[in-house]
């Protein structure tokens, strides 16, 4: 008799679990209905939460579709805290929600038309899924019924929506870059022209210089009072030549920028003291 007594307080409390872990969310007195706005007539399907129409509802360009339903928690008519009508483009797997208003007592109801459809669903070439979405916070279980199934009519009349689907970043097909072939040189005929005019310009050069005075017998005097730097100076005129061969034939620029930069400042520092000694000269009247 003490094991009853102690043992019915735990069934009644086990119960109780069991009631309220079952509790779910349902709609009662459901109905679609879809009105056309010039004919006026309306037509009216009754929903059940276990079993979508046979048929799919028609949603016509002019036509408007009414949902209406009363939410119960339980069996116990109540608004949820989340209500709303999901329409689902069966190829894509795209979803548009479309809330209900929903009153104190659990009566629901929502309108949709053509102009509250995203382009994506109205361009759809199959019925899209319509469901019923109801849950709340608690323990009480959420509700995702398909009710029926919709197929959107559009005016013969009036172009479809056009629609293009936007990029998304995934995988993409494997891309084999062309890139442009280096620079050449120009052709040897272009060049042995040029050469050419150069080398027949040093006669004239030679001729200017023996006619307005070249001093060669200073030769030998300008060697010994500054060998070093007139041997340098002249060196490096030659190898910035060479550096130009260079760079013209095989050498690229970052190449041929430091080797300019060395011979510059060779040029430079031996050309100040080579020169000096010919100012020299020229002042003591000697060229």
């Amino acid at each position: 008799m003490r094991f009853a007594q102690s043992f019915t307080p735990a069934l009644l409390l086990l119960a109780a679990g069991v009631a309220q872990a079952a509790s779910a969310w349902g709609f009662d007195e459901g109905s679609v209905s879809v009105v056309g706005r010039k004919s006026g007539e309306a037509v009216k399907e009754k929903l059940n939460a276990r079993a979508p129409l046979s048929k799919p509802v028609s949603l016509g360009s002019t036509d408007t579709l009414k949902l209406s339903l009363t939410a119960k928690d339980n069996g116990k008519a109540k608004r949820p805290h989340q209500a709303f009508l999901l329409l689902q483009e069966q190829e894509s797997g795209l979803e548009a929600p479309f809330p209900l208003t929903v009153k104190e007592n659990g009566k629901a109801v929502a309108q949709i038309s053509h102009k509250d459809l995203p382009v994506q669903l109205l361009a759809a070439t199959k019925p899209l899924k319509a469901s019923v979405v109801l849950a709340s916070f608690g323990s009480a279980q959420g509700l995702d019924a398909p009710v029926f199934e919709l197929k959107i009519e559009t005016d013969p009349n009036v172009p479809p929506p056009a629609y293009e689907k936007p990029l998304r970043y995934g995988k993409k097909p494997e891309i084999h870059h062309i890139f442009r072939p280096d620079p050449k040189s120009p052709p040897k005929v272009v060049s042995l022209f040029f050469t050419l005019a150069v080398v027949g310009t040093l006669p004239a050069l030679l001729i200017g210089w023996f006619t307005l005075g070249g001093n060669l017998n200073h030769l030998s005097k300008a060697i010994g009072a500054a060998p070093l730097s007139h041997a340098t100076f002249f060196g490096s005129i030659l190898a910035m030549e060479f550096v130009f061969i260079m760079y013209y034939t095989s050498w690229t620029l970052f190449q041929t920028l430091p080797v300019i930069a060395a011979v510059a400042v060779a040029t430079v520092l031996s050309g100040t003291k080579a020169l000096g000694e010919v100012q020299s000269r020229r002042l003591a009247g000697e060229r």
